[in-house]
C-alpha cells in the first residue's frame, strides 16, 4: 500500500518528497561490510547471523555468554539447514558452506575485526548499555554498530558508547537494524537513527540488510518505533479481551486469522513472540509515553510472573 501512495501519489504532487524518502536506498555512502560479528545467541541473533551467512555470504563471528545457548543455537542452524537441502533449495555443499561461515565465541574480545555488529540480546536497556560501551572499544573504529532492539531508544544507547560529549565518532556509527521475527522467513527491517547517526552509518545499514534480502523501513526513534508502536497494542488489547470474557482464545484468534486474513491470531503470535517480550516493549511503551492506553494488560503480567512465557517456555495462551 505504501509503495503504491508513493507511486501514485507523493511521486505525482511532490517529487521532492518522493526524493527524499528513499534517497538513502540509493546507498550512495555505504562501506562495504565483509564480516558481521552478532551478539546474542538466542532465536533472534540466530537468525540473523543464519540469514547473513547465507544470503550475504560473509563470515559471523556469533557471541554468547553462555556455551549452551551457543550450542543450542547452531544445532538449530544446521536443522534449518537440513530442510533447506531435503526440500532442494539448498545444495549440501552450499549448507555447509554457510554453517563454515557460523564462528561461535564467548569473547566480546572476538569482534576486534568486523566491520558490522549486531546486539540482539533481551530488552533490558541497562543490559544494552552495558554491551555496547564495551563494544565501542573492542570493534574498530570504522564498524557500524547496530541494535536489534525493538522498543528502547536508538539515541540513549548511542549515548552509552561514550562518556565524552566531545566524541562524536562513536555515537555516529549506532543505528538499529531490528529484523522481524522469524528472521529467516520475515522480509522486513525496521531502520531507526538516534539523534547522533550519521548519514554514512544509515546507507551502510540499509545497503546491508538489503544484501541480506531484507526490505527496510525507516522509522523515527520514538517508543516502540513502527512496528511495535501499531502490534503490541493490538497484542494487548486481545489479551484484555480475553481477561474481561470478550471472548475465548480461540475466537479471538479466529476472528482476526480469519477475518483480517493475518497468518496468526493476537494470542498465538505473542506465544512465538515470547510474553516476556511483549511485557518488556509494553513497559516501555507506557513509561516513555504516560500514556494509559499502553499500560500492559493484568493477565499479561500473571503469565510472565508465572513463567508462562509462550513456545519458548511451552506454555503460554497455549500449550506446545
Amino acid at each position: 500500500m505504501f509503495s503504491t501512495l508513493v507511486r501514485g501519489g507523493l511521486r505525482r504532487h511532490s517529487p521532492a518528497i518522493a526524493r527524499c524518502l528513499f534517497s538513502s536506498s540509493a546507498s550512495l555512502a555505504a562501506a562495504e561490510v565483509k564480516k558481521l560479528g552478532v551478539v546474542g545467541a538466542g532465536q533472534m541473533g540466530l537468525g540473523i547471523a543464519l540469514v547473513a551467512a547465507q544470503k550475504a555470504e560473509i563470515p559471523v563471528t556469533l557471541i554468547d555468554n553462555s556455551q549452551e545457548s551457543l550450542d543450542k543455537g547452531l544445532k538449530f542452524a544446521e536443522k534449518l539447514l537440513d530442510k533447506d537441502v531435503a526440500k532442494e533449495r539448498l545444495t549440501r555443499e552450499a549448507a555447509t558452506a554457510v554453517r563454515d561461515r557460523l564462528k561461535p565465541s564467548l569473547k566480546l574480545e572476538d569482534l576486534s575485526d568486523v566491520d558490522f555488529v549486531i546486539e540482539a540480546v533481551p530488552e533490558i536497556p541497562d543490559l544494552k548499555t552495558s554491551i555496547f560501551s564495551q563494544i565501542a572499544q573492542i570493534a574498530p573504529k570504522h564498524a557500524i554498530l547496530a541494535t536489534n532492539t525493538s522498543s528502547i531508544s536508538i539515541t540513549k544507547i548511542a549515548a552509552a558508547t561514550t562518556n565524552d560529549p566531545k566524541d562524536l565518532q562513536a555515537p555516529s556509527r549506532v543505528i538499529s537494524t531490528h529484523f522481524m521475527n522469524p528472521v529467516p522467513v520475515q522480509k522486513g527491517v525496521e531502520i531507526i537513527t538516534g539523534l547522533q547517526t550519521s548519514q554514512e552509518t544509515i546507507d551502510t545499514a540499509i545497503a546491508f540488510v538489503q544484501r541480506m534480502g531484507k526490505i527496510p523501513a525507516r522509522s523515527a526513534d520514538s517508543p516502540g518505533f513502527l512496528a511495535n508502536r501499531i502490534l503490541m497494542p493490538y497484542i494487548n488489547e486481545a489479551i484484555i479481551c480475553l481477561e474481561t470474557g470478550v471472548g475465548s482464545r480461540e475466537d479471538i484468534d479466529s476472528i482476526m486469522k480469519h477475518g483480517t486474513n493475518v497468518p496468526m491470531g493476537p494470542l498465538t503470535l505473542a506465544d512465538f513472540i515470547g510474553l516476556d517480550t511483549c511485557l518488556a516493549i509494553m513497559n516501555v511503551l507506557h513509561q516513555e509515553t504516560g500514556d494509559s492506553k499502553y499500560r500492559p494488560a493484568g493477565l499479561l503480567k500473571k503469565m510472565v510472573d508465572a513463567g508462562w512465557l509462550g513456545k519458548k517456555s511451552g506454555k503460554g495462551f497455549y500449550e506446545y
